[in-house]
C-alpha cells in the first residue's frame, strides 16, 4: 500500500511540475533587417529557464524572418496582462 501511495505522490508532483512549466512565458525584442523593422513581443515558452528561453524564442522567431535581439525576462501568467498592450499584434503570436 506504501508503495502504491509512493508511486501516486511521485506522479502527481511530476504533473505539478509539467504545469508549472507550461505557465512560463518571456518577453522579448526582435528585428528584421531591409528595411529595419523592431517587435516587442510575448511567447510562451517551454520552461521558465531564461537561457533555454532564448533559444526557443529565437528559433522560433528565425522561421518567420525575425532575429531575437533579447529576451527582456520569463514570467508566469501573473505578468501576462500588464504586457499585452506594449506587446500589441505580437502577444502571444508564435
Amino acid at each position: 500500500m506504501k508503495t502504491i501511495l509512493s508511486s501516486l505522490a511521485v506522479a502527481a508532483l511530476i504533473s505539478l511540475g509539467s504545469a508549472a512549466a507550461a505557465d512560463c512565458y518571456a518577453d522579448y525584442k526582435a528585428k528584421q533587417d531591409d528595411p529595419l523593422r523592431l517587435h516587442y513581443g510575448v511567447m510562451q515558452v517551454s520552461g521558465c529557464d531564461k537561457g533555454k528561453a532564448k533559444t526557443e524564442v529565437a528559433k522560433r522567431l528565425k522561421s518567420s524572418g525575425w532575429t531575437l535581439l533579447n529576451v527582456m525576462s520569463v514570467f508566469g501568467p501573473e505578468g501576462l496582462d500588464q504586457r499585452k498592450a506594449n506587446a500589441g499584434k505580437f502577444y502571444l503570436r508564435y
